[in-house]
């Protein structure tokens, strides 16, 4: 199961509680979702080709309140420590504040909603994301890899970059 079908399915309701906590109907979320979850995998996608494999595998092995809870509790989403672990999470990530904002700016002009609310929401989908790549790195053999190299041919390369340019293409 792809990443963003997994955020989109988890147990703890995470579409509606999103939709709760920001003020947005169910397909705004779902809308929001498709756009940051790919840029995100796209920052993930920087670090590795840029060096930074030590700080991502790093945040796998930091105790952040134990990641795998936060798709399976709808109380995760409006508990400051998962906002606070996205953040942590994006500055690694992206490395800048003005890189979020970036983001959000996109995701805004193709989803309509407000960048301000996109800017609240990122740390908390960033959160949602390790977390769901933590899950899979627990039940499954290949890991983070694993979970990067959807076409199972070996490199993640390719399907990092083609997330990364359907993100830039909308």
């Amino acid at each position: 199961m792809d990443l963003l079908r997994m955020i989109m399915s988890a147990q703890g309701g995470a579409v509606q509680q999103l939709s709760q906590r920001f003020g947005l109907d169910d397909g705004q979320t779902a809308s929001a979702l498709e756009h940051l979850v790919p840029a995100l995998m796209g920052g993930m996608q920087q670090n590795v080709q840029s060096g930074g494999l030590e700080g991502l595998l790093g945040m796998f092995g930091r105790d952040t309140g134990n990641t795998d809870q936060f798709l399976d509790s709808a109380d995760a989403i409006h508990a400051p420590e998962t906002t606070d672990a996205g953040n942590n999470i994006l500055g690694q990530l992206f490395g800048s504040k003005e890189v979020s904002r970036s983001v959000a700016s996109r995701a805004s002009a193709n989803t309509g909603i407000g960048a301000d609310i996109l800017k609240q929401m990122l740390p908390v989908v960033a959160t949602m994301v390790m977390s769901g790549m933590s899950k899979q790195q627990n039940s499954s053999q290949g890991g983070m890899f694993g979970m990067l190299d959807s076409n199972n041919d070996g490199s993640i390369a390719d399907d990092v970059l083609g997330l990364a340019a359907k993100f830039l293409q909308r």
